[in-house]
């Protein structure tokens, strides 16, 4: 595979996070099915989905929150062409409308428990008729639209998004740690390039974050760069969570993750610690192996993805940056697994903020160990004989191990929204 095609696919631009932007996307393009006035809106979620939209900030909506703020903000959307960047389109006049929505109880949102892969089904009823959009397995890819029951051709999927059978997650897998490495070493002008302006876009909410926290946070002494970074990255992830109107990269469809996987590379080559080529070739491993990561725990999982998944790629793009190869990488990916596997994922929200930080933190502390040939042995835990058999093990806890978990982070969700 081409590096230019991973990133087609999973380096993308947002605006908030990506769940409740997709049910906004759903409930835009079921809205455009139809004329007249909205008289109602039904939601069913997977729980990852449910999960994922429950608590987390809308942009444009005045400091909003939650999935039912999506489903009625999305439902009086003029337009179904903004995908995960739908919520530009907000104005006081569809905020006034949804609050309408809402005080009518004119919303329905339901759980599906048996759907394991993300999942978004949603119905608008307006004067002149009703529409459905459905989507499965990625944010933005539509497999049904209706028309007052009758089925509506999707339309064509945009290039480089992930058709049947040929995700770029799942061809990842069939590479070795070197062919990795080298995947990321391709990098064309036209990716670097890429992969700068998604650097640039997340550091600057980054940046911007920080006027949230109190200027000891920001201003923090004695833990040198990574510290600095893991701040930036914390505020930055905080920014997004709570709905600030910043357009990030996300990288396999988290905004979360394009954040941690890329600030603190982009870090080092603003601040001129490294050069700007080198940072390019660690920015895309760093895309590759959260990539790769995602693949095995899935889009949307039981542990966090952005500590886990972009954890790993940042740790991997580390030992890259400073001169480690393939033996030194798959210490890194052994290290970060036997580290904060288990750290589990309850909803996108601020305090995403602070499990991407401590992530920061375990990437540098990985890869400074794997440069020094320390890694955490596979005779401990779920640690493999390799990093990729280590990713392999991880994907193995958070899909099947850790299901029960899930379920009851879900039922305890489910009760606040009640």
């Amino acid at each position: 595979m081409r590096l230019s095609e991973l990133l087609a696919a999973e380096w993308r631009p947002a605006l908030g996070c990506t769940e409740p932007a997709a049910v906004a996307y759903a409930a835009a393009v079921a809205a455009s099915q139809a004329e007249g006035p909205v008289r109602r809106a039904r939601l069913v979620l997977d729980p990852r989905m449910f999960k994922n939209c429950f608590a987390v900030g809308i942009p444009n909506s005045e400091h909003k929150s939650g999935v039912r703020w999506a489903l009625a903000i999305g439902a009086l959307l003029p337009r179904a062409d903004l995908k995960l960047e739908s919520f530009r389109a907000a104005t006081p006049e569809i905020l006034a409308g949804a609050e309408a929505l809402l005080a009518a109880d004119a919303l329905t949102v339901d759980v599906d428990p048996a759907r394991t892969e993300l999942f978004v089904d949603c119905v608008v009823e307006r004067a002149g008729g009703r529409g459905r959009a459905v989507l499965e397995r990625e944010h933005t890819r539509l497999t049904r639209i209706e028309r007052n029951g009758v089925a509506v051709p999707p339309p064509p999927a945009a290039p480089g998004a992930p058709q049947d059978g040929a995700s770029p997650r799942a061809a990842l897998t069939r590479l070795s740690l070197e062919e990795l490495i080298d995947l990321a070493r391709s990098a064309t002008p036209d990716d670097r390039a890429r992969l700068d302006e998604g650097a640039a876009l997340n550091l600057a909410i980054a940046r911007h974050g920080l006027a949230a926290f109190p200027p000891s946070f920001a201003a923090a002494e004695g833990d040198g760069f990574a510290g600095r970074a893991g701040r930036l990255v914390c505020a930055g992830v905080h920014a997004r969570m709570s709905g600030e109107d910043f357009v990030v990269m996300t990288l396999a469809g988290s905004g979360n993750k394009g954040i941690t996987a890329s600030v603190p590379l982009a870090l080092r080559a603003a601040e001129g610690l490294a050069p700007q080529e080198r940072v390019q070739e660690a920015l895309a491993l760093s895309c590759v192996m959260a990539s790769l990561t995602t693949h095995h725990l899935g889009p949307l999982s039981a542990v966090c993805g952005g500590a886990n998944a972009a954890g790993i790629g940042l740790a991997c793009g580390l030992v890259l940056l400073g001169g480690g190869g393939p033996a030194e990488i798959s210490l890194a990916v052994n290290n970060l697994v036997g580290n904060l596997a288990g750290m589990v994922c309850d909803g996108a929200k601020i305090g995403c903020g602070l499990k991407t930080m401590t992530a920061v933190d375990a990437a540098f502390r990985a890869a400074s160990l794997a440069r020094a040939g320390v890694g955490i042995p596979a005779t401990d835990g779920i640690v493999g004989a390799d990093g990729l058999a280590s990713l392999s093990n991880l994907g193995r806890l958070a899909v099947r191990g850790m299901a029960g978990t899930d379920a009851e982070i879900l039922e305890i969700m489910r009760a606040k929204l009640r």
